[in-house]
């Protein structure tokens, strides 16, 4: 038994194999991973074992909650940990010493909490540790600083199981009924999708609005490189061009025109490095330089802060928490990030005094930023024991760190006014002077605007050379879709959930069907509107981003222990009650229709054009003339290129994961598949379809047995 529990892969925490029990000192985590990395730096006189995650939760079956007990929830032990709950118990009774070293946020308060109330631990004792690292000094800084469990956090945790069983319980019933069963509701998650609804909305109904810019290009006197300007002022006012007649009146104004330049101003300006990671910037720069979801990111973060076997060290703890709103930084690690930066770079790279961000407002502080735990392993040294995923987030979250606390970079940034019958012309560039924190790391933009073209030497009163000029329609642009980065920093922004609730809100929504993804983009399905629109028709509060937000700011005040959890609740339920039967009496003997989308795939059997459905397992093609035809079909999403063995047209497929992979639609009789995604380009040696391996810096290769070819994108 000890065995089965304590064994999880290479995982053996110093327990299986005893005769007897004779530990004194017993250290309680949740992962065996976390147990690995804790028991090489407490020694022989301590023992670590794994909870593996929470023991006791709310019933599946029922509400769990008693109304008219204060809202005292129902706890019982979770199914299928009966083994591990019988060992903790067992070996709890043979020590003398229990620490409970959960993780160091709400929920982990709140598991050292349920384990304690199991074990019928004293809650005044001091038998609460918390490790912000998982290294040598932050597990013995932990451990030498035992304090009570505190109840503050585990009252904020409860009552944010609570709100959302409520919403969630009360809610998806009457969804059930109006709808169609099956559905659910959430507090956080409903809000969420009708983010994505509203936006989807805007797309839908923007007219694009047609404007002109007149662009030119120049050479100075001194310099035969070209520079190019822009028109941005018609007699001291701010040009606005709107259709090609107003375009074509200003170029004829400018026929034989003469370019002086007006003004010259020249300047030294200062770049300075982004702040290291919280939780939201992490997933949201994780999202865009490597294309990882929210829910891949934590997963990778989570192994490193747990602890990850590197070589010639045994396990070590790489990152600090990665659940945080808080950009504070130790001293001894900004201490270690200079001597890391002057080692690596030099003297000149460090800031003249140390770096300090300041946290937002309503930033909870309670750890650190997330940075490296030990800043002089940098990513070459450990990157032959780390997946793909650690590793590539390791560097991200390294680079980030040590390029926070760097010298700024020095730009010389120059721009020129040009005048010419009443039109001003603006150009601008810049060159890197210093390039500071810019050597090893910058933030990834939505769009990269910036020219860093220096302009040419050029003086006021210096007549310029006209080498082009054009009249350039464009059309306003639609709001861009939600991607996981924009809608995470949308959330924080709106104080909508916390660190630990933006990766799960997301898999949420898509996993229940509401919102689907297009390539990066995240799109409501017909489902999620239907629903959004009831929600707001009937429970407007519930999917307003105000009101989520001051629920958060309210179990915020119940962990600093300014208010009663119970009395949180008590005003949010009483008003909720009077929304839903007022909702329950006004939809009374009606039911709201998810349209179906058609597409232009016939029905074999009736000749009906089949619509798209939403089942268990996702979508299907149905016939439209059910109940009197049942034909159903799998949907197939053709992609480019064809089967390498077969010639077959190559479909998309899911993996039983979710993971999209390709495979060949003259299957079983061709069994050709890859993970790799099939493009238009044909190979240059056997004419087959090629296949990208890799992201922007991958690789084409083709897959026809014995070619072999492959070239860099």
């Amino acid at each position: 038994m000890i065995s089965e529990i304590l064994w999880e892969g290479d995982f053996f925490c110093g327990l299986a194999g005893k005769s007897e029990i004779d530990m004194s000192n017993l250290v309680i985590v949740e992962s065996p991973a976390k147990a690995k990395t804790i028991k090489k730096y407490l020694g022989g006189d301590y023992e670590v074992i794994a909870s593996m995650g929470h023991v006791r939760d709310l019933p599946k079956s029922k509400m769990g909650i008693d109304f008219e007990n204060n809202f005292q929830p129902q706890y019982i032990d979770m199914k299928g940990k009966e083994d591990v709950i019988k060992e903790l118990k067992k070996y709890a009774k043979k020590c003398d010493h229990i620490y409970l070293a959960t993780d160091p946020d709400r929920e982990g308060e709140a598991i050292s909490w349920h384990i304690a109330q199991m074990l019928g631990l004293d809650l005044n004792d001091n038998n609460r540790v918390a490790f912000n690292e998982i290294t040598k000094t932050g597990v013995q800084t932990g451990m030498s600083h035992p304090h009570k469990i505190d109840l503050d956090l585990v009252n904020a945790q409860q009552a944010r199981r609570i709100l959302d069983r409520i919403v969630g319980y009360k809610l998806s019933p009457f969804l059930w009924k109006k709808v169609k069963r099956g559905l659910s509701a959430g507090r956080v998650q409903s809000v969420a999708v009708r983010l994505i609804v509203d936006r989807e909305k805007e797309v839908k109904e923007f007219v694009p609005q047609e404007y002109w810019s007149i662009d030119a290009k120049f050479t100075a006197p001194s310099s035969r490189k070209v520079f190019a300007a822009k028109l941005s002022a018609i007699d001291g006012k701010k040009a606005e061009i709107a259709n090609k007649e107003q375009s074509d009146e200003i170029l004829k104004r400018l026929e034989n025109a003469v370019y002086t330049v007006t003004d010259v101003k020249k300047r030294v300006t200062k770049k300075q490095p982004a702040p290291p990671f919280i939780t939201s910037t992490l997933q949201q720069e994780a999202s865009k330089r490597m294309g990882f979801q929210a829910k891949r990111t934590m997963k990778a973060a989570q192994e490193l802060y747990e602890g990850v076997e590197i070589e010639g060290m045994g396990a070590v703890g790489l990152i600090t928490y990665m659940r945080t709103d808080s950009l504070r930084i130790s001293d001894e690690a900004r201490a270690a990030a200079a001597k890391c930066i002057e080692d690596i770079y030099g003297k000149e790279y460090l800031p003249p005094s140390p770096r300090v961000f300041k946290s937002k407002k309503n930033a909870q502080d309670a750890h650190e930023a997330i940075r490296p735990s030990l800043p002089e392993l940098t990513p070459d040294r450990v990157k032959s024991s780390l997946t793909t995923d650690q590793f590539k987030l390791y560097k991200l979250i390294w680079e980030r760190f040590i390029a926070s606390q760097m010298a700024n970079a020095l730009l010389d940034t120059a721009s020129v006014t040009i005048e010419a019958e009443g039109c001003t012309f603006k150009a601008s560039g810049y060159s890197v002077k210093f390039d500071g924190f810019t050597k090893l790391y910058e933030e990834k933009k939505d769009s990269d605007e910036e020219n860093n073209k220096m302009l040419p030497p050029i003086q006021k009163d210096d007549i310029c050379k006209l080498k082009e000029i054009l009249g350039n329609q464009h059309f306003t642009q639609p709001p861009a879709r939600f991607t996981e980065a924009s809608l995470i920093k949308t959330m924080e922004e709106n104080g909508i959930g916390r660190p630990s609730t933006y990766a799960p809100t997301i898999t949420t929504i898509i996993s229940r069907m509401y919102v689907e993804r297009d390539g990066k983009q995240l799109k409501p399905t017909a489902l999620g509107e239907v629903i959004t629109d009831l929600m707001k028709d009937h429970f407007k509060h519930i999917v307003d981003a105000k009101f989520t937000a001051k629920m958060e700011n309210d179990l915020d005040s119940v962990e600093r222990g300014e208010t009663n959890w119970v009395d949180t609740l008590d005003v949010f339920y009483k008003d909720f009650e009077k929304v839903l039967a007022k909702a329950e009496k006004a939809m009374e003997g009606k039911r709201v229709k998810v349209p179906d989308e058609e597409t232009d795939v016939v029905c074999d059997q009736c000749g009906r054009k089949m619509v798209i459905k939403i089942g268990r397992f996702g979508k299907f093609l149905a016939c439209p003339g059910f109940p009197e035809c049942k034909n159903t079909k799998k949907i197939v999403q053709e992609t480019k290129g064809t089967c390498p063995l077969c010639g077959h047209k190559m479909v998309q497929k899911k993996s039983k994961k979710g993971r999209s992979f390709y495979g060949c639609d003259n299957y079983p009789e061709c069994n050709f598949m890859t993970w790799h995604v099939p493009v238009e380009d044909k190979c240059p040696k056997c004419g087959c379809t090629l296949f990208k391996k890799g992201g922007k810096s991958g690789k084409l290769i083709c897959e026809k047995p014995d070619c072999g070819y492959e070239r860099n994108l």
